[in-house]
């Protein structure tokens, strides 16, 4: 037994999610942690709300509430979002929590005795009609790289170079629009990323196995020479710059670490919430001097996370010179589009997560953004492509092979798992390459390949309804009850199967055709496991309400009209 540990990128405070942001960090790792827990793996899958920034604020005043009464609230919305899509996290945490808070101060006190922070006499854009000076993702320009119009202070989004807010063309506060800007002196304390440099560079070589998306990302920016990068700003709300005593530091009196620096050491800070909630013990997860050295730890983000995931934290859990866990694989996504543009709240285009559960349950939505989710590129969703593929592949292959041989049970053999005789070439051909199946699906999930995956599983979904076309055991009955009664007993040993290959993508749904049967093994098949052991002789069989609605044209034309779709 494994001990892995899981972290997906930290949702931002700032409003309730797109199904981008799902498909691209939060969803696939619910899949694979529950994947590695089906396998008896000892999983700590552990996320939290990234709640510090200027962003955080803006919003809180816009809502008319003070900043921590806002990331309560918000905080609450996102949890329960994700449980409602089943999203199995041991710990949904708050970067804005003490464990956080100490541990950001820890790290910045120990980087300073090292040399790797310094204080330095900062020119930074202000904003004289705003009264503020502006964090960088809070200036707006002309990319000076690309000439991309829009780009931010801290990171162009069309060429992926990291920014400052000085260097961009034309820039203006996107606070107000107001070009009304000036560059004035402010104290800071920078990171000194360029002395981690080869440490860095170093250990990102030492991943012989990462995707080419995380590992091209991590070699563009080292190529492109790390800078130093600023980790305080003139922000009320953050975690507080201190100095030795504990107390405010001298001269940076009302200054809070950047969101940047404290956001990822919250993984940490979470595992500690996660101890002290249940008892368990967060060192032995991250401190490899106290029991971390055998855990795999592997993350998931989307690519415009990947900078700083292997630069700028890297940089502090190196720097500090402590031993702490770092992480092993690295699974980065692309981006999910919306007909081929982005997702806009205020151009009401596309559907955020607690709106997508109004529409359809969540296995709907798991089930696509996974088998036709940005995993190796981008991917455009449309509402014709979800409904074709979810009456396909949940409808048409799954749901129906398991409502047909239940029924045709019930019908037929009082509802009970008939004995029937031996098997058949024709069953253990189809037994043979269902087995086959499971291990192609099992290695894809190994590989954290998740559009493979689901193909895999897919696919031995699609042998079941080829054995009842082939095995036909509604004919053999006319003639052959005991031909027909084997045929039967394999089909329904192939429902708890199914049920057990569907669980990591599609939980709820796999309880529901599980229990059709009478099954409540949910664990990851193995494929050189018996196949006809789940579902005894003799054991009562019921068939459940439709599994799957289909998704009709008339839904699609009033979701098109409520969200947008191709004219919108």
């Amino acid at each position: 037994m494994a001990r892995i540990l899981i972290t997906s990128a930290l949702p931002y405070i700032n409003g309730i999610k797109h199904l981008g942001n799902l498909a691209g960090s939060m969803l696939p790792a619910d899949v694979w942690a529950r994947f590695k827990r089906g396998q008896g793996h000892d999983v700590l899958y552990i996320c939290a709300t990234d709640e510090h920034g200027t962003p955080a604020e803006l919003a809180a005043a816009a809502a008319g509430q003070d900043v921590r009464t806002y990331c309560d609230e918000q905080h609450e919305i996102q949890k329960r979002a994700g449980e409602a899509f089943g999203l199995s996290y041991d710990w949904f945490g708050r970067s804005s929590n003490e464990p956080n808070r100490r541990l950001t101060q820890h790290f910045a006190k120990v980087l300073e005795e090292k040399g790797l922070i310094e204080e330095r006499v900062d020119r930074m854009i202000y904003s004289i009609d705003d009264a503020r000076f502006l964090p960088d993702r809070y200036v707006e320009g002309t990319c000076p790289h690309c000439g991309h119009v829009g780009a931010r202070g801290d990171q162009c989004d069309n060429c992926g170079r990291l920014l400052d807010p000085t260097d961009l063309i034309d820039p203006y506060s996107s606070v107000s629009g107001s070009k009304n800007l000036e560059v004035r002196d402010t104290r800071h304390l920078y990171l000194l990323q360029t002395k981690v440099e080869q440490p860095i560079r170093d250990w990102v070589g030492t991943k012989t196995d990462w995707q080419t998306l995380a590992k091209s990302i991590a070699y563009k920016h080292l190529d492109e020479g790390l800078i130093d990068r600023g980790i305080t700003r003139d922000l009320k709300w953050g975690v507080p710059v201190v100095g030795p005593d504990g107390g405010p530091r001298p001269g940076m009196e009302g200054k809070v670490f950047y969101v940047w620096f404290d956001a990822p050491i919250e993984y940490i800070g979470a595992t500690e919430e996660w101890a002290d909630a249940k008892g368990g013990d967060w060192r032995s997860w991250w401190r490899t001097d106290e029991g971390a050295d055998d855990v795999r730890y592997v993350q998931f983000m989307g690519k415009d996370n990947v900078a700083f995931h292997t630069v700028s934290f890297p940089a502090t859990i190196i720097g500090s010179g402590e031993p702490w866990k770092m992480v092993d694989q690295l699974k980065a996504f692309n981006w999910l589009n919306w007909y081929g543009g982005k997702f806009s709240t205020s151009q009401k285009r596309g559907v955020f997560m607690d709106q997508a559960l109004e529409l359809l349950p969540a296995d709907y939505w798991r089930w696509h953004l996974t088998a036709y989710g940005p995993e190796h590129s981008d991917a455009a969703f449309t509402w014709e492509q979800f409904q074709s593929t979810t009456n396909k592949d949940l409808a048409d292959v799954l749901g129906n092979f398991v409502n047909r041989i239940v029924k045709f049970t019930e019908s037929k053999f009082g509802g009970v798992v008939p004995e029937g005789g031996a098997l058949t070439d024709v069953d253990q051909d189809f037994l043979k390459q269902i087995r086959d199946g499971v291990a192609e699906a099992t290695a894809n999930l190994e590989d954290m390949e998740f559009r493979k995956a689901a193909q895999s599983i897919r696919a031995v979904w699609v042998l079941g309804n080829e054995y009842l076309q082939v095995a036909a055991p509604w004919t053999a009955f006319k003639t052959d009850v005991e031909r027909a009664e084997t045929a039967t007993r394999v089909a329904l040993n192939l429902v708890a199967l199914f049920a057990r290959l569907a669980a990591p993508i599609i939980p709820a749904s796999a309880e529901k055709i599980a229990a059709t049967v009478g099954s409540t093994d949910l664990s990851w098949p193995s494929a050189d496991a018996d196949l006809l052991a789940a579902v005894p002789v003799g054991q009562a069989v019921a068939a459940a309400s439709v599994l799957f609605a289909k998704i009709e044209d008339e839904q699609v034309a009033e979701w098109s009209a409520r969200f947008g779709g191709a004219e919108g």
